[in-house]
């Protein structure tokens, strides 16, 4: 006997909380805290792009469970660090705080940087304290 979803369009809009980013002309970052049929959390990560040829756009996803919530922040956080202090130390990263995205699609409502949704997300989280405990928890390729 085949399962059969009757609530598909419902599974499809469970989205608790989401924040869009604009990343240039073409590309779009979206960040979506959905729920399980268990009423549990994850959040998913959109990459959108348009394409050059046709209307449509390109999109990737990545979905990230609570378990692993912290080591992905602190993978991230050491990964732009490092490309921050050590590939790049003269580089001035601040000069693109002014590119500000709506939080709504009607184009109201508060406006945020860039810097301030990556700030939002590493004070929500705690990271250890020095990077080699970030190397730690991180798996090697």
């Amino acid at each position: 006997m085949a399962y059969e979803n009757t609530n598909q369009q419902e599974r499809n809009n469970d989205s608790i909380f989401s924040k869009r980013l604009k990343a240039g002309k073409r590309r779009t970052y979206f960040f979506d805290v959905k729920t399980t049929r268990g009423n549990d959390y994850f959040l998913t990560i959109t990459e959108s792009k348009k394409r050059f040829n046709d209307n449509g756009y390109d999109r990737h996803k990545v979905f990230l469970y609570k378990e692993d919530f912290n080591k992905f922040l602190n993978a991230l956080t050491e990964t732009i660090n490092y490309v921050k202090t050590e590939l790049m130390p003269d580089f001035d990263f601040d000069a693109y705080n002014h590119d500000y995205v709506r939080d709504d699609e009607d184009g109201e409502g508060a406006e945020s940087s860039v810097e301030s949704v990556v700030e939002t997300a590493v004070a929500a989280a705690p990271v250890a304290a020095s990077a080699s405990s970030h190397s730690e928890d991180v798996d090697k390729w």
